[in-house]
């Protein structure tokens, strides 16, 4: 048996060393120079920010799809690379909540977020129900009335956690959700400040505002106005609030009256996603998609000195990355190495303001998401955060373990075979308190059961700033970084098997 043994790991070796120098041959072609002359002109000041909707991110697109044309990538949208999505821009008109006496305008002593309209006035009785859990309500009749809960302080990184609780209330028949948050009045304040800076310029949504919307949005109450409305303090409220299994003091918070108003005013925005496609051989049919998000944050108007926020790293880096890694997969089907499994490289609009590009995709696919076997996402990749100043070239991987361990260990017998980053997965905790495994793209994948993996350099110090700008790229650590998805990509594509998914 020795001697038959020996030659057969021997054959063994020698094939995977040839397929080694295949797949190192096209990732070669990921190269810092191409990546930078691509990025110079997507984050440009000609581009102006790339905001939804404006001339700067269709000048983006247009660069995008020419580049896609150039390589010769299939136009699967009926014959086009644009993906046309309609979004709603929506900015806050006259917002208020009355209660006595007192008029309480948005973003003042009350903060309104959401994007449905009242339809005019609305009355309410309003009552308290505690932490807003089943328990609490349990012990309430909240059909057709507010219902106020107290919250943790104000946080962006509460604010998607607070769904699933409004939305347990909402079940219950409540016309209106109040949430109270445990902080300190002059912290609510400059959140509503900060909230009221991004709204300025109007907020993007999917569906048309309406008033009957089972998405209706919420009113945040101050420290201070929850007490004016109850009459009462927030000390209080809070020892009702807390464990009693007769909920006495819970009910001991009377009802008060209360009436406010939403309205919206509404306008069309016209984007775009843009894909390139890769028909496979023998698997083609199954389908892996590449993505990253082109948009960007646009122009500080108003300010003076720099007003473009370039958008250099978010996503300009993720974005060259997948023309990169489009040009390489190119090369290797003009040389009779294409991929068995199709490709979809998709650049999508909307994320900044709502991950809206990719919502509209899983919601609308061009191939069916049942054939779909994985999303690679690419969002931020140029740049080193603090935390790995003066160390080891690295990338957080974010998401490949959630769906599919298979997905995992590829991942990394890639990136160890190949690149060796160091993979840092701090960010791949769901309770990590930044959430970042629902804060890009690949989201829209993984919840509709899709493996995703995403890569990420961390949050630094010009993260939505005029300040992320190309020079401060690591054009060396960005193509490091391109060609490990590129690795994990061309796996996937040309394996036998579909990645498992063995996880929910």
């Amino acid at each position: 048996m020795k001697k038959l043994i020996t030659p057969f790991v021997l054959l063994l070796s020698i094939w995977a060393s040839a397929q080694n120098a295949t797949v190192s041959k096209y990732a070669s072609i990921i190269k810092e120079v191409e990546l930078k002359e691509n990025l110079s002109i997507l984050a440009s000041d000609a581009l102006e920010g790339r905001k939804t909707g404006t001339r700067g991110q269709k000048m983006a697109a247009a660069f995008i799809s020419n580049y896609f044309s150039e390589l010769g990538l299939s136009a699967p949208v009926n014959g086009s690379y644009y993906m046309p999505i309609e979004l709603y821009s929506i900015k806050p008109g006259d917002i208020y909540v009355k209660t006595g006496t007192t008029n309480y305008s948005n973003f003042g002593e009350i903060m309104y977020l959401g994007s449905a309209d009242s339809g005019g006035e609305i009355a309410a009785e309003i009552i308290f129900a505690g932490n807003g859990s089943e328990a609490d309500l349990a012990y309430l009749d909240v059909k057709d009335k507010a219902v106020a809960i107290l919250s943790e302080p104000l946080s962006f990184n509460i604010l998607s956690g607070l769904r699933k609780l409004v939305a347990t209330v909402r079940d219950k028949g409540a016309k209106m959700v109040f949430v109270i948050p445990q902080g300190k009045q002059d912290e609510f304040k400059m959140f509503a400040g900060q909230m009221q800076g991004y709204s300025s310029g109007g907020n993007l949504s999917l569906e048309k505002p309406n008033p009957n919307s089972p998405n209706k949005g919420i009113f945040f109450l101050s420290p201070e106005a929850a007490e004016k409305v109850f009459s009462t303090t927030l000390v209080k409220l809070q020892d009702a609030a807390k464990a009693d299994v007769a909920k006495k003091a819970l009910k001991k918070i009377k009802p008060a009256k209360l009436s406010y108003q939403v309205s919206m005013a509404s306008s069309i925005v016209k984007s775009e996603n843009i894909l390139g496609f890769m028909e496979g051989t023998d698997k083609k049919d199954e389908v892996v998609v590449i993505t990253s998000h082109y948009d960007h944050i646009g122009k500080n108007d108003g300010t003076t000195g720099d007003q473009i926020n370039n958008g250099a790293d978010d996503d300009g880096s993720g974005t060259v990355s997948v023309l990169q890694i489009a040009k390489a997969f190119t090369q290797a089907k003009k040389e009779g190495k294409g991929p068995r499994r199709s490709i979809l490289f998709m650049t999508v609009t909307g994320e900044e303001q709502g991950l809206f590009g990719s919502e509209y995709y899983s919601e609308h696919p061009v191939f069916p998401l049942a054939n779909t076997v994985v999303d690679i996402n690419i969002d931020m990749i140029g740049r080193r955060d603090p935390e790995h100043k003066g160390k080891p070239d690295y990338v957080y991987v974010i998401g490949a373990d959630k769906l599919s361990s298979e997905l995992h260990e590829i991942n990394e017998r890639n990136n160890k075979t190949y690149e060796k980053l160091d993979f840092d997965y701090l960010y791949n905790d769901e309770n990590h308190p930044t959430n970042l495994y629902k804060r890009s793209d690949h989201w829209n994948f993984a919840k509709k059961g899709i493996p995703i993996v995403f890569f990420f350099d961390g949050i630094h110090e010009d993260y939505h700033q005029v300040s992320d700008e190309v020079s401060k790229i690591e054009f060396d650590l960005l193509a490091k970084r391109a060609r490990t998805a590129f690795y994990t990509a061309w796996e996937i594509a040309n394996r036998d098997n579909r990645l498992l998914v063995d996880k929910k």
